[in-house]
């Protein structure tokens, strides 16, 4: 039997597959790469547009209270039963240290520290995105796939404005006033832990606690807790409202969304943290 001839190009069958596996890896890449560009501009495109009619309050007050009042009952609890032991937890590890070096009443102040610039609006906005952005993505969702709204945008009614807007709103707002919430248990958890379980007096835990602190810091945290809310409800509203259509679509939603706030809410608060530590380094 004749063996077979070999190409007549010349080119060695192995070298034509890899040709081949790299020219479909580099579809791939590039096919990603552009789903990624066109997914990132949609989001900042309903971030954007739900802010920019916020002047329109007449428009959109009445669900802006709804929302508040809904993410206020679904995150007030929660986050009293985080913040409790997590400020004990940093009293407690803080505390063993700090005690060989004979500086126990610093733990007050790395309690507090802690719990007002960097613990505070993360774990607010991350209450946020879990809770009442689930409940957002899979509302905006619920709404895509019952076409309505489409039938928003036949009737002339922008549903950005109408829908995104206040719920902008109410994770900002709510994201601020969730910030004292966790700094108070925080500090009554780090309290209990130091004071009680550690032996310091209480005026050298509270005296510590505010050496550390200034007016600045307060502003950045509720600053950041502001961004943190709007980037939450950003995303929610924006995978909610282009989720793929059923059930399992407004299910794959909910769950990016909650995945994509906390990574853009932990990206926003180093580059934030960074900026201010630069301008404004901490107090020693």
């Amino acid at each position: 039997m004749a063996r077979p001839s070999a190409p007549q190009s010349g080119v060695p069958p192995m070298a034509v597959n890899a040709a081949r596996g790299v020219s479909a890896g580099a579809d791939f890449v590039r096919q990603r790469a552009g789903s990624l560009t066109y997914q990132t501009g949609t989001l900042f495109i309903t971030g954007i547009e739900g802010f920019r009619k916020s002047w329109n309050v007449r428009r959109w007050w009445g669900e802006y209270v709804e929302q508040c009042a809904f993410l206020a009952g679904v995150t007030a609890l929660p986050v009293m039963l985080i913040a409790l032991p997590l400020g004990g937890t940093i009293s407690l590890q803080v505390g063993q240290i700090v005690r060989q070096i004979g500086a126990q009443s610093g733990t007050g102040a790395t309690v507090v520290q802690a719990m007002v610039t960097q613990v505070a609006p993360v774990a607010a906005a991350l209450l946020i995105s879990g809770a009442g952005g689930s409940a957002m993505a899979s509302d905006m969702g619920s709404r895509r796939i019952r076409d309505e709204l489409d039938a928003m945008e036949v009737l002339g009614i922008n549903s950005v404005h109408r829908l995104v807007t206040p719920r902008l709103w109410a994770a900002s707002t709510i994201g601020v006033l969730l910030c004292s919430l966790i700094i108070l248990s925080g500090v009554v958890g780090g309290y209990f832990f130091n004071v009680v379980q550690q032996g310091v007096t209480p005026g050298s835990y509270f005296d510590g606690a505010t050496s550390l602190l200034r007016l600045h810091d307060l502003l950045a945290t509720l600053f950041k807790a502001w961004i943190f809310g709007f980037i939450a409800a950003a995303v929610a509203c924006w995978k909610g409202m282009n989720c793929d259509y059923g059930p399992s679509g407004v299910g794959k939603a909910v769950n990016q969304a909650a995945v994509i706030a906390a990574m853009l809410v932990f990206a926003a608060n180093y580059v934030i943290s960074t900026l201010d530590y630069a301008l404004f380094p901490p107090r020693i």
